[in-house]
C-alpha cells in the first residue's frame, strides 16, 4: 500500500533534488525510498523504476530548460538573444547539475513524449537562430553546433576544467561572440 499523501510528483521531486546535491548516479531507489521514508518496493506504486524516475527526471529538466530558454529570448533577437539564451542555459546547468545530467539523455526510440519535450527545446533555440535566416539541414547543424559549444563550456566549469586564474565569465561571452560571429549572416 502507498504511502498515504505519497504521489508521483513528490518521488520526482526527491530524485531530481538527489540528482542536483549529489549528482544523477546517486539517484537509486534505495536512496530515494530512504530520503521519502519509505520500503524501496512503495516507490513500484508510482514509479515503473529506476530507468522511469531518469526519464521522469530528463523530462522535467527539458520541460524547466525550455521555459528558461523562452523566457530569456523573449523580445530579443539576432546575437542578443544568442546571449541572453546561452546565459540562461548556463544558469540552469549550474542550478540544476543533476537535472541537466539527465536531459543529456536521448529519447527512447518510440518515446514520443520525450522526443516532444527535447523538440520544444530545439523549437526555442531555432526561433533564436532565425536572425541568421538559416534553414532546413542549416539550421539545425546551427542548433548542435550551439547545443555542443554550450554544453562543453557548462561540463568544462562543472567538473572543474577551467583553472587557470582568468575570468570564466569573459570566456563564456568570447564563446558567445564567436558563435555569433559564425553563424553570419544575421539580420539587421
Amino acid at each position: 500500500m502507498p504511502r498515504r499523501g505519497l504521489d508521483s510528483r513528490q518521488v520526482i521531486d526527491a530524485a531530481a533534488s538527489i540528482a542536483d546535491r549529489d549528482g544523477l548516479e546517486a539517484v537509486t531507489l534505495a536512496r530515494l525510498a530512504h530520503s521519502l521514508g519509505v520500503r524501496p518496493p512503495s516507490l513500484y506504486h508510482h514509479v515503473a523504476g529506476h530507468d522511469a524516475v531518469l526519464r521522469a527526471i530528463a523530462l522535467r529538466g527539458l520541460g524547466e530548460l525550455t521555459a528558461c530558454l523562452q523566457a530569456a529570448a523573449l523580445g530579443r533577437a539576432g546575437p542578443e538573444a544568442l546571449a541572453a539564451t546561452a546565459v540562461a542555459y548556463r544558469e540552469y546547468a549550474r542550478a540544476h547539475p543533476g537535472r541537466y545530467a539527465a536531459l543529456q539523455r536521448g529519447p527512447a526510440p518510440g518515446d514520443s513524449e520525450h522526443e516532444e519535450a527535447a523538440l520544444a527545446a530545439v523549437q526555442v533555440l531555432s526561433a533564436v537562430l532565425r536572425g541568421w535566416r538559416l534553414e532546413g539541414e542549416e539550421m539545425l547543424h546551427a542548433v548542435r553546433v550551439i547545443r555542443s559549444a554550450l554544453h562543453g563550456f557548462v561540463s568544462l566549469e562543472a567538473g572543474g576544467g577551467f583553472a587557470l586564474p582568468l575570468d570564466r565569465d569573459r570566456s563564456f561571452e568570447r564563446l558567445i561572440e564567436t558563435l555569433a560571429a559564425g553563424l553570419s549572416p544575421a539580420a539587421g
